[in-house]
């Protein structure tokens, strides 16, 4: 090649031009393979990475290996899910409940004879729920040995304290230990109670200033930051780059419901459909 551009210093010969081009081709067609070999990469890893993503939801609906008695996670002691039962995905039962109850016991009939409810009638959990927001109550099947009591006619510690005290200690005396906590995110007005034998162990309530705080604050507070004015107190707040503290409160009575008891909203619903609560009006001289 040398030689054929020394003679010719005007330009490339025939011969020459066919040499580029033919070296022209080559380079195209090594660019090519390198873009399909790319690409078919970049597929292989799309289609491994969907495949990692499937894999963990197959096994914990009991299609893949592994998910024999005793493996894996998703199963908690008197949820309802034995050993050998099909294992599935935890979902939520609902939203934070503006009021509840968590009793402790095994046994919804006597919290239902404590509460005194007009008209029970057996129902599914989503039939209960549906009623609770129905000026009912719904009286949950036990849970790790927690009984659920849902409904917005449970009495508003904002609007009647002392009636809301009477009611609770009314019915710690007859079930024993029990917890009363009430939310409203709107407001932001909150509260959580815990008594037992008729007495009071801890109560915190806020509904714009404190209108009841009694005893100390539980270790379960204290370790969520929780803040607990004095009574008749809360706190203009000067500095809007802080969180607000009432706000954060609302947020983490769930976590508080959690260590005291039980999570409304980390219930597992579709373990509970094949154990039945009871729905039932409260009377009005309970409620109110």
């Amino acid at each position: 090649m040398t030689v054929v551009l020394g003679e010719l210093p005007g330009g490339l010969p025939r011969d020459g031009n066919e040499l580029v081009a033919a070296l022209l081709i080559l380079v195209l067609g090594v660019a090519l393979g390198i873009g399909v070999a790319c690409l078919l990469m970049v597929v292989h890893f799309l289609r491994k990475g969907r495949l990692v993503q499937r894999l963990p939801a197959r096994r914990r609906n009991g299609t893949g290996p592994g998910n024999g008695p005793g493996t894996g996670s998703g199963h908690r002691p008197g949820n309802g899910a034995g050993p050998g039962r099909e294992r599935r995905p935890q979902v939520p039962l609902f939203h934070v409940p503006s009021r509840w109850l968590a009793v402790r016991s095994g046994n919804p009939n006597l919290v239902q004879a404590a509460l005194g409810l007009h008209n029970p009638m057996p129902c599914s959990w989503e039939e209960g729920l549906s009623a609770a927001h129905d000026q009912k109550l719904f009286i949950s099947p036990p849970i790790r040995g927690w009984v659920l009591v849902l409904g917005t006619n449970l009495p508003e510690p904002g609007e009647d304290v002392d009636r809301c005290f009477k009611f609770i200690l009314e019915l710690s005396r007859k079930l024993g230990a029990i917890q009363f906590f009430s939310v409203n995110r709107a407001v932001n007005h909150h509260a959580w109670i815990s008594a037992d034998k008729g007495s009071v162990q801890r109560a915190y309530a806020w509904a714009g200033r404190t209108v009841w705080n009694q005893g100390p604050p539980t270790k379960a507070e204290i370790e969520l930051a929780l803040k607990c004015y004095p009574y008749g107190e809360g706190e203009d707040r000067m500095d809007f780059g802080r969180p607000d503290p009432v706000a954060l409160n609302t947020e983490r009575l769930p976590l508080l419901a959690a260590r005291w008891s039980l999570d409304p909203t980390a219930i597992d619903a579709r373990m509970l459909r094949e154990n039945q609560g009871i729905a039932g009006q409260l009377s009005k001289t309970k409620a109110h």
